[in-house]
């Protein structure tokens, strides 16, 4: 017996191997019964090394109340669900028969009268103002409308700022279009509408006007439309112009009728504030401004071919707004202009063409010039033109010619050439400017020689040379030298040079030297009393490039000069003491390069003037100067 135990150890030692190289995994064990005796199943085991004891009674019963088994589980599941519906049963049953046992009879039943509590104060009563603005809103809808804003809520109460929108002190949420509504209300009421951009009133609005008042009755002006400013460029029309400008003239002409008393200005400090801007930067470099003579308007033009017409008027919520703009084709305009009498509305428009026009705002048409009959050689180019003060003629810098130059004078109304002055200065025409009376003219040569021309005689008056002149720029005049009729009554004669000096002078010394001379039983000279080499009262070398713009106040005391040359280059003179502020402009003055300056009345009482500065880049820029 021995041997074969020996013989089949060995043998299942092998089986076993060969099955742990077919079958990496473990094998699951399988329980064998047979007929091998427990002596020999037992040695298996242990050759094996797979013993699996028996379990008793106490450790199944201990593995079941821990780890359970399937019917147990199952039997579990049952008896909880039908103690969980006994007991809800019961609890529905006992709150039924509470509440219907604690209830009152008279609470059993109630009227629905809708929302109450915070949900009332989503929608407030309506007042008349509400009901005016809806029944603008229906005559007028908006494009577009948020559907979020009735079921969005806003708290009046927990934001101070909002509490000015209640109606009442117990008032504090309300629906996003209600508070809409008194935001709109709101603004209206801190910047209410100008009158101008009122719309129409209806037919049966202005017979109601009719009947109630006689004023209303004879008063000629009727709103306008935003309709109404649209031109058409392309054909040169304005025909609806003529309408706005009647409704603007009537709006917005200054008030104060009576005689304006001029308050004399400081020396060294001004008070000058600034206003709001021209909306928006145009197209191009400015190169020509100008006020209307009685009306708040601002007429600008460029290279950009478009004349702009602003009203001023420095006011949210649109400051200065854009009247109208016209645009001619290829024409880059140079010199644009109102014509300064207050009753005729035309505006005269040139550029480097053989051509200028004429706009006018009552009809509306366009009148283009093409030539000057007889002098057509001697005026190539429009782009150079002023208006006399008076209204009455329009002179032309002609085409500059060899050891001189002419200026053509043609009648502003008639357009018809009426005479002609001729200089004689090396380098021909610098600048001229119109005398106060508008019956002459003072012409700069680019030499230094100054010509005083009276239009009307069609002779020259007196010739004086500018001291210490190097190339002569432009010139200017101002002020009132209280003796009319000689040389049109200024007093003031401002010359810039490309060195950036500019002298000033006094015509009211030259009239006092020649009323003494007079008296002493002298005779005027055959140049009117004007030194030949006349001394400037002040020479100012404040600006170190080439001056480009000099312009005078209305009433004589201020004076701006500039230079396009160079960035902020402006400097405000005082007259008569002929100095400089030192507190404007500063170094953070917004100018830029300076295209274009004009000067206008000032509209308010406590008001001096109007300046406008333009520059290269599109820019106007408003000031107020206080006395």
């Amino acid at each position: 017996m021995a041997p074969q135990k020996s013989q089949k150890g060995p043998r299942k030692l092998r089986q076993h191997s060969q099955k742990a190289q077919n079958n990496q995994q473990p094998e699951p064990e399988i329980e064998r019964s047979g007929s091998e005796d427990e002596s020999g199943s037992d040695s298996e085991g242990l050759e094996n090394g797979n013993v699996e004891m028996e379990k008793d009674d106490t450790e199944e019963e201990l593995e079941k109340l821990v780890f359970g088994d399937s019917v147990g589980f199952r039997e579990g599941i049952k008896s909880f669900r039908m103690e969980t519906e006994g007991i809800d049963e019961e609890n529905e049953e006992e709150q039924e028969e509470a509440t219907l046992e604690d209830v009152a009879d008279a609470d059993l039943f109630f009227l629905d009268s809708g929302p109450s509590g915070p949900t009332q104060a989503l929608m407030p009563a309506l007042t008349s103002d509400d009901e005016d603005d809806d029944a603008d809103m229906r005559r007028n809808p908006p494009a577009w409308e948020d559907s979020e804003d009735e079921r969005m809520t806003v708290s009046l109460a927990s934001v101070p700022r909002l509490r000015k929108l209640r109606r009442t002190e117990d008032e504090d949420l309300i629906n996003g279009k209600e508070y809409a509504r008194r935001l709109r209300k709101q603004f209206e009421r801190l910047y209410p509408a100008p009158e101008w951009a009122n719309p129409p009133a209806s037919k049966s609005t202005k017979k109601k006007r009719r009947r109630s008042s006689d004023a209303m009755s004879s008063s000629e002006d009727e709103d306008y439309s935003a309709d109404d400013m649209d031109v058409d460029d392309d054909h040169l029309s304005a025909q609806p112009l003529a309408k706005l400008l009647k409704d603007v003239d009537a709006l917005t002409r200054r008030t104060n009728s009576g005689p304006n008393k001029r308050r004399k200005l400081q020396p060294e400090v001004i008070d000058i504030q600034r206003m709001k801007d021209i909306s928006g930067a145009l197209p191009s470099a400015i190169t020509s401004l100008s006020f209307h003579p009685t009306l708040p308007l601002i007429l600008s033009s460029g290279p950009s071919s478009t004349l702009y017409l602003h009203h001023i008027y420095p006011h949210p919520p649109n400051p200065n707004p854009l009247v109208t703009s016209l645009h001619i084709k290829n024409t880059p305009l140079t010199t644009t202009a109102f014509h300064p009498s207050p009753s005729d509305s035309r505006i005269f428009l040139s550029a480097r063409r053989r051509y200028f026009h004429i706009w006018n705002l009552t009809t509306g048409s366009i009148e283009k010039i093409t030539r000057v009959y007889g002098h057509q050689h001697e005026q190539r180019s429009m782009e150079h033109f002023s208006l006399s003060p008076n209204g009455k003629y329009m002179a032309l810098k002609g085409t500059a010619r060899k050891g001189g130059g002419v200026v053509n004078f043609l009648d502003a109304y008639t357009l018809q050439w009426v005479g002609q002055a001729r200089v004689e200065s090396r380098g021909g025409i610098a600048d001229f400017a119109w005398w106060n009376d508008g019956k002459g003219i003072t012409i700069a040569g680019k030499n230094g020689e100054i010509t005083e021309w009276d239009v009307e005689r069609q002779q020259m008056m007196a010739r004086w040379i500018d001291e210490g002149a190097v190339g002569t720029t432009v010139i200017a005049l101002g002020g009132r030298s209280g003796r009319e009729g000689w040389l049109g009554g200024d007093r003031w004669v401002a010359v810039g040079s490309s060195s950036g000096i500019v002298n000033i002078y006094d015509r009211r010394a030259w009239s006092a030297k020649l009323a003494k001379a007079l008296l002493n039983g002298g005779d005027e000279d055959s140049n009117s009393g004007v030194p030949k080499t006349p001394t400037p009262v002040r020479a100012l070398d404040h600006l170190t490039t080439a001056i480009s713009h000099l312009a005078f106040s209305p009433d004589g005391q201020l004076l701006a000069m500039a230079s396009r040359s160079k960035k902020n280059a402006m400097r405000l003179v005082h007259l008569p003491s002929c100095t400089v502020y030192r507190n404007w402009p500063t170094d953070k003055t917004p100018l830029g390069r300076i295209s274009a300056l004009a000067w206008g009345d000032g509209q308010r009482e406590e008001a001096e003037a109007f300046l406008a500065v333009a520059n290269e880049q599109g820019k106007i820029r408003l000031w107020e100067v206080r006395a």
